[in-house]
This record gives structure tokens, sequence and C-alpha cells, in this order.
């Protein structure tokens, strides 16, 4: 259906991540907790394009999936990005469920992040495929294999996601 492939055409035409001779690469990043945001952002510091398949409607990882009277059992200073300290309203040592979310929330504000999210989107696949020229009976290459080098921008083939998005129920 139409309304189901809208919000994929953006992601398709990103989507094969390599082989396509474009100068900034595509990352593609599962999930949009916190090492999802610190890959994010590190990739699209590298001069990368970064996209990270969110499948929530928001960002959060497990602290989305916590109680909303869990504290975070470390202390804060050791549960901190190491370029953005907690805020200085954030007074206990083990903040809240909310003071957790609302931190990985700012991180990911102060840094422009959110433009990289696609929400809502389930990867449900990661496949690469060989170019025709280099296949092998359809077999996934192994690190020796010449038409994947082992490296991830492979000139051999692309790599392909498989993404759900969970409001329409559709796949792309």
């Amino acid at each position: 259906c139409l309304r189901c492939l809208l919000p994929f055409l953006y992601c398709y035409w990103l989507i094969p991540l390599v082989g396509q001779g474009m100068d900034a690469k595509k990352i593609g990043i599962v999930g949009a907790g916190i090492s999802g945001l610190i890959a994010c952002k590190y990739v699209r510091e590298k001069g990368f394009i970064p996209i990270v398949f969110e499948m929530k409607d928001m960002i959060g990882g497990v602290w989305l999936r916590t109680l909303d009277y869990t504290l975070l059992q470390t202390p804060k200073i050791a549960f901190q990005f190491s370029d953005f300290p907690w805020p200085s309203s954030v007074t206990s040592d083990h903040p809240t469920h909310g003071e957790v979310l609302e931190y990985i929330q700012s991180y990911a504000r102060q840094f422009q992040l959110l433009q990289y999210i696609q929400f809502n989107s389930q990867v449900v696949g990661v496949e690469f495929v060989k170019d025709s020229c280099s296949s092998k009976d359809g077999v996934l290459p192994s690190m020796s294999d010449d038409a994947w080098s082992g490296e991830p921008f492979s000139s051999g083939g692309t790599w392909q996601i498989t993404v759900h998005n969970v409001l329409h129920g559709c796949s792309q």
C-alpha cells in the first residue's frame, strides 16, 4: 500500500548501504538507545550518514521498558556520556527513571541526532547481496571471499536491510 511505502521511500534511497559509488557512505544502526545514539553521533562525526532504525516511537532503549519507580543502579558518574555531563538539576547519585530518560533525550537533542532516526521501524533482516558478477551460488561471502573483503563497504555487493513499519504492519 502507498501509505506503507511512503515512510520507506526515504529509507530505500539510503539503503543499500554500500556499492552505490557515493562519496558519503550510509551506516545503518539498530536501536535508538544509549549505544545507538552514541554510534549515530560518532558515525556522523566521521563523515558517514547514520540511519537509526528505532522500533518504538521515541528514544531511550531499555529505559522505555523499565518501571517508573526504577532508579539508576550505578552512580550517575559511571552512567554518563563522556561529552555530556548530567544536568545540575539531577542531584541524586542514582537518578530516577524519568531523569535518565530526560538525560538520554537531552543528549539526542544537544547533538541533533533525532533527524537521523526512523521511528516505528523494526529491523527484521540484514543481508549481504553480492553483485551478479561476483556471485558464487548465492552463498554469503566469508572474510576470505573476493566478493566481500570483510570490510563494511565492499565493492562486491550491497548490504540490504529489511525494515518492518510497526504502525502500518508492512515491511520494505
